[in-house]
């Protein structure tokens, strides 16, 4: 190394509090509950040739591959000057789905391009032909219907591009809602270009330029360093999605894995899977490469810097036409960042945990039911005004791991559990929607040494007028798998709540008409479980079971743990020699099995 340690660390440090500030912004002023409760956004700060520099803590799925976007900027302009800002979504030009729109800010210091700023967040609304940012049965990006915007200049000198904005505007069904979110993007992006200016102003462009050469250096020497601890080998792994619409049988994924600790390398190789399918589940090129490359990070160490130094040692190979690699246009993607996406996380994660104890994880949960639902509307407080935003209501259980049990509040894979679930009493003071229900779902963890967190029940409708709720459900056929002797989730499941009080099942990929006085519902799948449940502390058993996330009666057939008695303060108190006799009887009919 080269440069000071020290001043190194200080820089990092600085750049990931420039990224949060960036969130910070986002956070406090987007106007649509998927920004301001449910932090579906990530802010990234990538060098002016475009390498990825620094993400603090935004979602996987976001940011790995975020250099993509500035690349196309650069690739499409050759006028690029301080005060522009740059809008793209385009999923063939390296964004992950049309929903998610990007504010590309260049930052120049003494005339050179240093950085670029970029602040990506879901859109409650990107004017599909349904009133979804989720469209699984359009069967190309025309049936979508969506505005796309190429990586286009949306400012020039601080000001906006009227043109554009008024088009946005007119497409769009809640226009003032989405034209706040995108002065939320702006703001972000203008919040880190203040921030790097001044750190260039303060460092100078040319120990600026040292420095990020050797954090890549530093990043890339981490990341080497943990692939050398590993066993070498080849190992495979296979997922499916549930069957649906031009997949009567599921989506099967396949990952073929190659780590070679000599050369410090990982191998992740996605090109034996089908072709792309006419509907909305194809994998962008950069959602195929950020959830691929997510389970690896999950399994092997999730501390490494995610930047483009780190990604020299990982190769993934991807196919073109293909439904986890390279669409070609029109391919719809717009469900690119989930499902399909989400089942790519779990299924590498769980190869790496089936092929060597101690490493990956089990199989979280996957998709977006009804729990998170886009929902639409007219709000009779407002004049029958529209409205659209996504919800985020539910918990879905994540896998357990060698050493810990699954996260409760994980929410889904792709994000691993870094956003947020919305506030029930702000969403039904801000919506027309009441909450009938958010509790968890005892027994829907996957069992294991290390269990996966319990599901959770949720139910909510409109308050007077009439709902829809568009969802994309997985995990209905194929619940989350356990790992090495773990159990398996509760499957993920939609329901409807009648006015009389009556339960009736709806299909696991719609958009549902939900009437006054009736409630959807979600019954959300908790995550795989990880190592034998025989093996489980009998006491982590008994505290599972205190708070309800598992019953006596699970506790006694999966886990083997016998309670003798409930004490007065609500404790239970472990039959300790009915335990063993238990988990030896549950042993032996193994055996005979």
């Amino acid at each position: 190394m080269s440069f000071d340690p020290v001043l190194l660390a200080v820089i990092a440090n600085r750049l990931d509090t420039i990224v949060r500030e960036m969130e910070n912004t986002l956070l406090r002023s987007g106007r649509s509950a998927v920004l301001n409760m449910a932090r579906d956004f990530s802010c990234a700060i990538i060098t002016g040739d475009n390498r990825l520099l620094a993400s603090a803590e935004g979602l996987p799925v976001h940011v790995i591959g975020m250099e993509k976007l500035a690349k196309a900027v650069s690739d499409l302009h050759d006028d690029i000057r301080p005060g522009d800002a740059y809008l793209h979504n385009d999923p063939y030009l390296g964004n992950t789905h049309p929903a998610d729109h990007v504010i590309l800010v260049p930052v120049f210091h003494e005339g050179k391009h240093l950085f670029t700023a970029a602040a990506k967040a879901h859109q409650a609304d990107t004017g599909n032909a349904l009133p979804t940012t989720y469209m699984p049965y359009a069967r190309d990006i025309y049936e979508e219907g969506g505005l796309i915007f190429p990586a286009i200049r949306v400012q020039r000198d601080n000001r906006d591009e009227a043109d554009v904005i008024r088009m946005c505007k007119r497409r769009i069904r809640v226009p003032d809602q989405w034209y706040g979110d995108y002065l939320a993007m702006v703001g972000s992006a203008r919040i880190g270009e203040a921030g790097l200016s001044d750190l260039a102003r303060r460092y100078g462009n040319d120990l600026i330029e040292r420095f990020v050469e050797e954090w890549f250096d530093y990043s890339e020497r981490r990341i080497a360093h943990v692939i050398s601890q590993m066993p070498a080998g080849t190992f495979f792994g296979h997922g499916c999605h549930d069957p649906f619409g031009p997949a009567p049988d599921g989506i099967p994924i396949n990952v073929k894995v190659t780590v070679d600790p000599v050369a410090g390398m990982v191998e992740l190789d996605l090109t034996d899977n089908i072709d792309c399918l006419p509907a909305g589940v194809n994998e962008s090129e950069t959602c195929s490469t950020n959830n691929v490359m997510t389970g690896m990070f999950n399994s092997i160490d999730p501390d490494i810097p995610h930047n483009s130094g780190t990604f020299r040692r990982v190769k993934v190979l991807l196919r073109e036409n293909c439904v986890v690699g390279i669409p070609r246009f029109p391919a719809s993607c717009s469900v690119a960042t989930t499902n399909v996406g989400e089942r790519l996380v779990v299924t590498t994660q769980k190869a790496f945990a089936d092929a060597w104890d101690g490493y990956g994880l089990a199989e979280g949960a996957c998709g977006i039911g009804p729990a998170f639902a886009v929902v639409s509307g007219t709000d009779w407080r407002k004049g029958d005004d529209p409205y659209v935003n996504q919800k985020f209501l539910g918990s879905q259980g994540g896998p357990a791991g060698p050493e810990y049990d699954g996260w409760i509040t994980y929410g889904n894979s792709v994000t691993n559990g870094l956003m947020f679930r919305d506030s029930v009493e702000v969403d039904e003071q801000k919506y027309p929607i009441r909450v009938g229900e958010i509790r968890v779902r005892e027994d829907s963890e996957g069992a294991g040494r290390r269990r996966g967190a319990p599901g959770t029940r949720v139910t909510f409708g409109p308050k007077r007028n009439e709902m829809t709720a568009a969802y994309v459900t997985d995990g209905f056929v194929y619940p989350p798998r356990g790992v090495r002797g773990g159990g398996p989730a509760a499957p993920s499941v939609p329901f409807k709540v009648l006015v009389d009080g009556s339960e009736v099942p709806l299909p696991p990929i719609s958009a549902e008409l939900i009437a006054s006085g009736e409630l959807v519902g979600h019954l959300l799948s908790g995550g795989g479980g990880y190592g034998d449940p025989l093996d489980r502390e009998q006491d982590m058993v008994r505290l599972d079971v205190e708070a309800r996330f598992v019953s006596v009666a699970r506790a006694r057939d999966i886990y083997g743990v016998v309670f003798s008695h409930e004490a007065a303060d609500g404790t239970l108190h472990i039959d300790l020699l009915g335990t063993e006799a238990r988990r030896a009887e549950l042993r032996a009919a193994r055996r005979t099995a």
